[in-house]
């Protein structure tokens, strides 16, 4: 019995694994959710003394940290993804105007000047 084992062509793809088949990016957002998301948990489990409201508190605070951890699009991660989207959307204007250099333009200002100033010299 022949077992196949898949190998991606290019090899850039491949992410080296750390920890639990974990690559150090996913590891570090998972703490930093974990971190933040354990304590959500136990002070809203005090204030409401509900368990499902407290663990659905620590579940959206830890979501943007899983999602930095887990998404990427085209080899990019998400917050690049936002960066570009962000600037697409409110820093960049919307309409932008095709604008060329008129070189040309330029030419003849420059002979305009240069006609004013042998005008100018003649004076």
């Amino acid at each position: 019995m022949a077992m196949y084992i898949s190998v991606p062509r290019d090899l850039t793809i491949v992410k080296t694994k750390v920890f639990f088949n974990l690559t150090k990016r996913q590891i570090i957002c998972f703490g930093i959710g974990a971190a933040i998301g354990v304590p959500i948990f136990f002070l809203v489990k005090a204030v409401a003394v509900n368990i499902s409201f407290a663990t659905m508190a620590m579940l959206v605070v830890m979501m943007p940290c899983f999602m930095m951890a887990m998404y990427e699009k085209n080899g990019q991660p998400l917050e690049v993804i936002l960066k570009h989207y962000i600037e697409a959307k409110f820093v960049r204007p919307k309409i932008r105007p095709y604008k060329t250099n008129n070189y040309y333009k330029l030419l003849e200002q420059l002979a305009r000047s240069g006609e004013e100033e042998n005008n100018v010299d003649m004076d």
